[in-house]
């Protein structure tokens, strides 16, 4: 069993790292969004974390039997207390001001490095141990110690991702790392002074007070890191949602990104007006464009405005809205008093085919899924359609290329809007515009004012015929015309903002 506790410890330790690597990369989200350039980065530094990790370990196994034990131990404490402090340290640094890309470089480094390196430096000790254990079969217990390595990363990738993040949040994941960190110590027990030991408990001798007291400090440590509460109000894999009631309007907003607005009442008998400006020039284009009885998709869900405005305005139109996340949907009928009405009034829940079910008042299908997966298994047919999906403050990379604009233009015989988050003439939207202007005869586009980020609501439209002129366009939006890019495809995509 000495030599199983060992395999056992290596896999468990395993496990914590590949779990905290992944809730790293959901909890940087809000602050830095989501995007190849973030995942590369809490990737390569925790990986780094790994690899300075098991050298230092190695120069600790070569030690003294107690002494590498007690250093192992002590790593282990300060393990758990950076892995349940992460959160709250990068919540701290974006306070004092890390912003951009190098801003999370800096971030991604302080907040993950030092637990990365902390908690790779067991392994080398517990590989010579489990080695020592099984004397003359040297070979296959190190397959065993490499095994274990490698099925503790698939148990903590599976638990990170189907299991902790949806259902507990970042806060308690990370929080569980910690915890599961200070589980493994009471199994490496330092010997008697003078003697070999084994490395494990059944050498029976009593804890160290000063270490029975940092365990516990370190315990406590982990338990506070609870009570700051998550990132946000609702939290699943896929999204970090808050709702902000502003005076008259609630707001709902997604890795600290407003997704959605709309105002609490209405006057009886007056239509509800819309909020956010790029609602306002996409319904405008939409109610200039479209007949009393259009079909319209929308990949992405977001607060539903705009489907609940289409059908609210033409009662004859019906709408497929493609949501990945239930949890947005979930929070838009709890919150969003208009949305929300409309989903329960016309909407159900359609399956990949998205058909309308037999029920008469059945307008507004949802379904749950990937955009891009719907477009390539629809069979349906659309009026017009809307690409409104983010990941945090951009579009997914899957979602911004010419392969999916070239389905859209299958299944879509009208126009088809596109919202984008961008920098002015940035590189999304020219690469945007470039696939649109190669598909399309006719592509019109406006823009926003810019935020103290210097990004902007970029709006486009392109379609078969050319767009009629609107009469006005909210205040501060333009008409713009976007240089040349590149567009965008499977093979080379949007990497994110830089």
């Amino acid at each position: 069993m000495r030599f199983w506790t060992k395999i056992g410890l290596i896999l468990v330790l395993s496990a914590v790292g590949l779990t905290y690597e992944i809730a790293a990369g959901r909890v940087l989200a809000p602050f830095f969004g989501t995007s190849l350039l973030t995942w590369t980065a809490v990737i390569a530094t925790v990986l780094a974390g790994f690899s300075l990790g098991s050298a230092l370990g190695g120069f600790v196994a070569e030690r003294d039997r107690r002494a590498a034990i007690g250093t192992v131990r002590r790593a282990l404490v300060a393990t758990a207390v950076l892995m349940a402090l992460s959160p709250t340290a990068l919540g701290l640094l974006y306070v004092l001001g890390a912003r951009g890309t190098a801003g999370m470089l800096v971030s991604v480094f302080l907040a993950f490095f030092p637990a990365s390196v902390l908690v790779s430096v067991p392994s080398p000790l517990l590989a010579k141990l489990a080695v020592e254990a099984r004397p003359g079969r040297e070979g296959s217990t190190l397959g065993l110690v490499l095994a274990a390595g490698s099925l503790g990363a698939i148990v903590g990738a599976i638990l990170a991702g189907f299991v902790a993040l949806p259902l507990l949040g970042s806060a308690a994941t990370f929080a569980g790392c910690g915890a599961a960190v200070l589980a493994c110590i009471p199994f490496l027990r330092r010997g008697p002074v003078g003697g070999r030991g084994t490395g494990t408990r059944a050498d029976g001798d009593a804890e160290d007070p000063d270490s029975v007291a940092a365990i516990g400090t370190a315990a406590i440590v982990v338990a506070a890191s609870l009570v700051s509460g998550p990132a946000c109000r609702y939290e699943s894999g896929l999204s970090c949602i808050d709702v902000v009631r502003d005076g008259g309007v609630v707001r709902l907003y997604s890795d600290r990104t407003q997704q959605a607005a709309e105002r609490i009442r209405r006057d009886e008998g007056q239509a509800q007006a819309l909020v956010l400006p790029y609602t306002q020039w996409l319904w405008a284009r939409m109610d200039r464009d479209l007949g009393p009885a259009a079909s319209v998709l929308f990949i992405g869900g977001g607060g539903y405005t705009l489907p609940t405005k289409l059908l609210d305005s033409r009662p004859a139109s019906d709408a497929i809205a493609v949501e990945i996340d239930p949890l947005v949907t979930q929070v838009v009928r709890e919150h969003m008093p208009w949305a929300g009405a409309t989903i329960d009034r016309t909407g159900w829940e359609a399956g990949p085919d998205g058909r309308l079910p037999a029920a008469e008042n059945a307008r507004l299908g949802i379904v749950h899924a990937d955009g891009r997966v719907y477009l390539n298994q629809t069979d349906l047919r659309f009026d017009a359609a809307v690409m409104d999906a983010f990941s945090s403050g951009s579009v997914p990379a899957h979602l911004a290329t010419r392969e999916t604009y070239e389905r859209l233009r299958d299944i879509v015989q009208g126009p088809v809007y596109v919202n984008l988050i961008d920098a002015p003439d940035g590189r999304l939207a020219r690469g945007i515009h470039a696939i649109l202007s190669e598909l399309y005869p006719h592509v019109d586009a406006v823009q926003g004012p810019a935020s103290s980020r210097g990004r902007a609501n970029i709006l486009l439209v392109a379609s078969p015929t050319p767009p009629a002129p609107l009469d006005a366009l909210p205040d501060e939006y333009e008409s713009v015309q976007l240089g040349p890019g590149r567009a965008f495809t499977d093979d080379r995509g949007w990497v994110g903002h830089r």
